[in-house]
């Protein structure tokens, strides 16, 4: 039921590693202005909706079904939310979950532990988030990373995100890093709308080398066209490795973080002079991470990258070939297959309609890995939610 697509030995090592362990779920919501852009995403079937489908997708993740929802789910062009495979899982197994809000529009309704960020404008603009505020982000990164880490020692981390155009900022962050990702990455919409994206993106970007200097570049180029997700997670993955296995639960977005992760945790120790400022970050502690030589920043050997097979195998896409361009990350996914579900919102997941999200991908790997659940125990699981869903709505 766990596909590997790059990195096999590496990959085989992680899962045998972490097999049969109880993970943690995090899920880390940004928004970007870029998802408002006219057919830009399919996850929500208007702009107007996709200002709120982090903040529902995380209601339900968290909550369940629920009578009357502050954020209902909103509709889109086609199929269910990704947030059904995710909940159904962590409700299920009893995964512990936390909701991180790297940059939302507003608050969401639920427990969550606040970022200090702000969302995003849009890539197009050149100035998508403040250069400190993106500063502070990663660091906030680093320091949540390190909690949960040392928390969870000999377990993992699953990291998912929620961030709607998620993927056309990260299509201009791995082209920023100089990663050959046109054509490459996936979308919510069942063909990829990369002529769309490769046009907003190149203009910005542009614009970003004419003005940009080498200082902080990376974060330099988040702070142009990026979200707030991106440091967040990234600072999170290269702590929490030190400690703990991390499954980065996405497909391109997260292979974009990865990337991103590569390139900052080699200028770290100079960057970031030793200790990172504690007072920073919330729920801080007194042993904020300290950085004594480029071999401790991050264990790459306890990372991989875990999405669905609907984004590893997307025709209209290269998945595999963009983690073979990144290098060093194993690429695996679940093979989750709603082609003898009873519901066209399920079945429409086989047409290549929405794929991912909200770390639906990484989920069902760890169902897989950790009570070895089979196709139709996930599939069972996930319609059983729809029905309690639809039977309260009616």
């Amino acid at each position: 039921m766990i596909n590997i697509y790059t990195q096999r030995s590496q990959a085989e090592r992680w899962l045998q590693r972490y097999q049969r362990q109880q993970p943690e779920f995090i899920c880390v919501l940004g928004f970007t202005e870029t998802g408002l852009i006219p057919g830009i995403s399919a996850a929500g079937a208007n702009p107007g909706d996709r200002r709120y489908t982090a903040l529902a997708d995380a209601e339900f993740l968290y909550q369940g079904v629920q009578p009357q929802p502050c954020y209902p789910l909103p509709p889109l062009q086609a199929g269910a939310s990704p947030t059904f495979i995710s909940r159904a899982i962590v409700e299920c197994l009893s995964i512990p979950t936390h909701i991180i809000n790297a940059g939302l529009l507003e608050s969401p309704p639920i427990p969550c532990i606040d970022c200090g960020g702000q969302a995003a404008r849009c890539l197009s603009t050149g100035t998508a988030l403040e250069l400190t505020t993106v500063q502070h982000l990663f660091q906030v990164g680093l320091q949540l990373g390190q909690q949960f880490g040392q928390d969870l020692q000999n377990r993992y981390l699953i990291i998912g995100e929620c961030v709607v155009g998620g993927t056309t900022t990260a299509l201009a962050l791995l082209l920023g890093l100089g990663i050959p990702a046109l054509g490459k990455v996936n979308s919510s919409h069942p063909t990829c709308n990369h002529t769309q994206k490769q046009q907003l993106v190149q203009s910005a970007l542009q614009d970003f080398r004419q003005s940009t200097s080498d200082s902080h570049f990376p974060l330099q180029l988040i702070a142009a066209i990026g979200d707030p997700m991106q440091p967040v997670v990234a600072g999170m993955m290269i702590a929490a490795s030190r400690y703990c296995g991390v499954l980065l639960a996405g497909g391109t977005q997260m292979l974009a973080v990865y990337a991103l992760a590569q390139r900052l945790q080699k200028t770290l120790p100079e960057t970031w002079g030793g200790k990172l400022s504690a007072r920073m970050a919330p729920h801080s502690r007194d042993d904020a991470p300290r950085w004594n030589s480029p071999q401790q920043v991050w264990n790459p050997e306890n990372i991989v990258v875990g999405t669905t097979r609907w984004v590893a195998e997307d025709p209209t896409g290269d998945t595999i070939g963009l983690s073979r361009s990144i290098g060093g990350v194993p690429l695996i996914a679940t093979a989750l297959d709603f082609r003898q579900s009873r519901y066209p919102q399920l079945q429409v997941y086989e047409q290549g309609f929405v794929k991912e999200g909200v770390g639906a991908g990484g989920c069902a790997i760890a169902a897989h890995l950790y009570q070895q659940w089979s196709n139709q125990q996930l599939v069972a699981a996930v319609e059983d939610l729809l029905e309690r869903q639809w039977q309260l709505r009616d």
